[in-house]
Parts: structure tokens; C-alpha cells; sequence
């Protein structure tokens, strides 16, 4: 983990409160030098190379095969393979130079929270200052919606390392107190919120990413419910990769005794005995139901998933998710056709193969 305590100790102050207390968080300048030295220099070639990368675009290199679907450029729809099926179908191609990554990040309450030294944010940090440097460093460009409890800023796609300073510098601006806790349903300021609306930032990004490009939805996902066709329908029109954080402690409840939990998303307070391993057993249960159910959400949804937890090291997940997306490629780049237009083609062959019924088989045949 030395990357990732490299991220967690180059801190300053990213929230106040009353107190002047805030979470530690890492120094724009400071964190992008030491990114470029530990992480990036080794990732340089590896997610992107000079013209061709692991991700498919609006290039001239034929990708792959899929169903047309709403938003396509009907330009892109292979005639041949459509009057063959019945049905439509467009080609994917190999991004080459001009590429936009738009990154779409959670900075609610809950993404603020790591049991140990790092934070999910710190690791969101992390990756979006590593990606960014990555793709701008061949002339590429990224843009990023942020969001909180709505989107409180678009920064337009740019090339340049000051721009990638700029997004971290809005990512670890400090948030006031006041505005993390806004007034009830009620009216009275009981200092709750509803929770995230996630679905309200992938709504957004739809309207606000017109081009086809790569999108990066970073966030824990702890939000309410909707916003999985919303997510469906950005995968529908771009290539989406949902980057999922999370911190083992969310997963089983260590045994710290009596202990009042807050709810960084709503504000509600309770106090609970987790020195109970009934409890304990019961919070791991729910927790693994809530598990599963996100991964079929994520994987129904059609984006492609990379988890980063809080102690895991950051380059080594950034490695085996390019090593995954590199067995992808080999896979793929073998097929003219996706894998049911082959078994019609060897279908057909092993027809045209079968002698006709009534016709004697060939010398060769026997043979």
C-alpha cells in the first residue's frame, strides 16, 4: 500500500466544522508529483499507448460487433451483417488519438469515510489524478460533473496538467458545514438530508455528454434506488466504467462495544451494542445482501466494474484491471463476427458439409 498511504499522508484540510476539525486530505500539486513518479510513470503505455488504447472509440480500427441501440450513429451500422440477421447491428472501433474521458464523481457525505488513515476520497483522489494525467499526457482530454447532494460544478474537457489541478483543487475544496446539512422535508431544519440521489448525476451526464466517449462513474453507490437505468442508458450511448469504492468496514462490524453511529448521508444518530455477535452477525448478513444485489446491479447495467478499496493498493489495482481489459482484447481480437454470428457461419458450414439425402457420398468423403 505504499502508493495509496503515499495519497493519505500529502494532507491538508478538505472539510471544516465548528470545530475546525476536518478530514485530511492530499495537496492537489504535491499528490499529482508523487502520482507521477509512483503510479503513473508505470501505467504510462499500459491504459493508453501513443494511438491505441484499451478502450473502444471513434477510431478506424474495426473493434467489434453489437445491436443497434438508441443514439447510434447510424453511420456506423454494418449493412452486411444487418440484412444477414434482420437485424440491425453497428461497429465498434479502436480509439485512437482524440479521445474525451469524462469523469463523474460521488462527493457526498459517505465517500468521506475510511476506517483506518485512507478514505474513500482519498482513493477517488487518487484515481481521478491518475487517469486524468494518463489520458491528457497523449493530448487527449477530461472533463468531470461533480456532485455532492446535486451537481455543483461541470468543468469542461481540457488537455493541459493545469487542468488536471484544477479538478483536484474543486474535488478537495472545502465544504462548509452548512451546506452538508440542509433542512428537513419538515421545514423546521432538523439538519437531515434525504440521502444521495445518484440517479440525478447520471441524468445529468446524459444531457451534458453529447459525443461518445469514455465516462468513469466514480462513487460507493450508496444512494436510493434509481439509478440504475439511468446507468444502463450511459452505457447504452458511451463506453462506462463504474468505479466502486468501498472500506472493509462496511462489510463486517468490528467488536468496538457500545458506539453511536451517524449516517454520513442522512445525519440520523443511533446508538448500538456491537459488542452483540448476533448483531455483528446480522449487520454482515445485511451487508452481503446489499453486496450482491449492487454487483448485479452494476453488472446488469452494462458498464464495466473496478472496485478500489480503502486498503488496497492503488497501482496494483489499476495493473490487474489493465491486465483484465487486455485479456478482453486478445479474446476479441480474433472475431470478425460476435460468438452467435459464428455459430450461424459454422452451423451453415456443417449443412453445406452434409451430403443431400439420395446422393452417394464422394470418394473423398469416405476417405
Amino acid at each position: 500500500m505504499v502508493e495509496t498511504a503515499a495519497i493519505a499522508t500529502t494532507t491538508q484540510t478538505r472539510r471544516g466544522s465548528g470545530t475546525g476539525v476536518g478530514t485530511p486530505v492530499p495537496v492537489p500539486e504535491q499528490l499529482l508529483r508523487r502520482l507521477e513518479w509512483t503510479v503513473i510513470r508505470r501505467l504510462d503505455g499500459l491504459l493508453q499507448g501513443d494511438y491505441k488504447t484499451l478502450f473502444r472509440g471513434a477510431g478506424v480500427d474495426l473493434a467489434d460487433l453489437r445491436e443497434y441501440q438508441h443514439h447510434d450513429d447510424v453511420r456506423h451500422i454494418d449493412w452486411n451483417v444487418t440484412a444477414r440477421l434482420q437485424t440491425p447491428y453497428v461497429r465498434q472501433f479502436v480509439e485512437d488519438r482524440e479521445l474525451t474521458a469524462w469523469f463523474l464523481l460521488d462527493l457526498s457525505g459517505s465517500v468521506d469515510f475510511g476506517s483506518a488513515d485512507v478514505t474513500k476520497l482519498n482513493i477517488s483522489t487518487g484515481f481521478v489524478a491518475t487517469l486524468a494525467r494518463v489520458i491528457t499526457r497523449h493530448g487527449n482530454r477530461v472533463g468531470a460533473l461533480l456532485f455532492s447532494q446535486q451537481v455543483d460544478a461541470v468543468l469542461s474537457p481540457g488537455a493541459s496538467r493545469s487542468h488536471v489541478l484544477n479538478l483536484l483543487q474543486r474535488m478537495l475544496a472545502p465544504k462548509p458545514a452548512a451546506e452538508a446539512r440542509k433542512p428537513g422535508a419538515n421545514g423546521k431544519g432538523d439538519g437531515k438530508t434525504e440521502g444521495t440521489h445518484l440517479a440525478d448525476l447520471l441524468t445529468t451526464a446524459e444531457a451534458t455528454v453529447k459525443r461518445r466517449g469514455l465516462v468513469f462513474v466514480i462513487s460507493d453507490f450508496i444512494s436510493t434506488p434509481g439509478w440504475q437505468q439511468p446507468l444502463a442508458r450511459l452505457a447504452q450511448r458511451h463506453e462506462v466504467v463504474a468505479v466502486r469504492l468501498f472500506d472493509p468496514l462496511e462489510m463486517a462490524l468490528p467488536d468496538v462495544g457500545l458506539v453511536t453511529v451517524e449516517d454520513a448521508e442522512t445525519g440520523e444518530q443511533l446508538f448500538i451494542d456491537a459488542a452483540d455477535p448476533d448483531f455483528r452477525e446480522r449487520y454482515g448478513a445485511i451487508a452481503q445482501k446489499q453486496e450482491a444485489q449492487l454487483i448485479d446491479d452494476l453488472s446488469g447495467s452494462g458498464a464495466d466494474i473496478l472496485e478500489l478499496a480503502t486498503d488496497d493498493d492503488l497501482l496494483d489495482s489499476l495493473l490487474r484491471y489493465a491486465d483484465l481489459r487486455r485479456q478482453r482484447a486478445r479474446l476479441r481480437s480474433g472475431r470478425r463476427f460476435p460468438s452467435h454470428l459464428q455459430r450461424a457461419q459454422s452451423a451453415q458450414r456443417a449443412q453445406s458439409a452434409t451430403p443431400a439425402q439420395g446422393v452417394p457420398p464422394s470418394k473423398e468423403a469416405k476417405t
